[in-house]
């Protein structure tokens, strides 16, 4: 699909500068017929070939908008997507810390200064 854009962008590129060419050959005004035939309007070339840039630029403007929007919709979609599933994990986390049961105080399996070491016979 963007292929096709490009080349659209091209095509338009390419009939800008023949108008400019004939803009730069003939000095004379351009007569542009009017739809359904009522009559015709005379224009400077110039005139004539700054409306077609117009026109063109418009036309590209609108080929490149569907995929801008469509790159903003996802975005905005994926967005959504993370912050559900962020709150989703932090109320599963905050009910399994809750489920755990408080804490025991840990005891020491290391001889220390209370405990003999193995092998030796207890102090009375």
């Amino acid at each position: 699909m963007r292929l096709v854009s490009f080349i659209q962008v091209l095509l338009l590129l390419a009939i800008l500068a023949y108008l400019s060419l004939f803009t730069l050959e003939n000095p004379v005004p351009a007569r542009l017929p009017l739809p359904f035939g009522r009559g015709e309007l005379s224009l400077s070339v110039g005139m004539t070939v700054a409306l077609f840039a117009l026109i063109g630029a418009a036309y590209a403007a609108l080929l490149l908008l569907p995929p801008v929007w469509r790159g903003r919709l996802s975005l905005r979609r994926e967005r959504r997507e993370r912050r559900a599933v962020e709150e989703r994990l932090t109320a599963t986390l905050q009910a399994r810390l809750g489920a755990i049961p408080t804490a025991v105080p840990a005891v020491s399996l290391l001889p220390g200064p209370d405990l003999p070491t193995p092998g030796e016979e207890p102090s009375a």
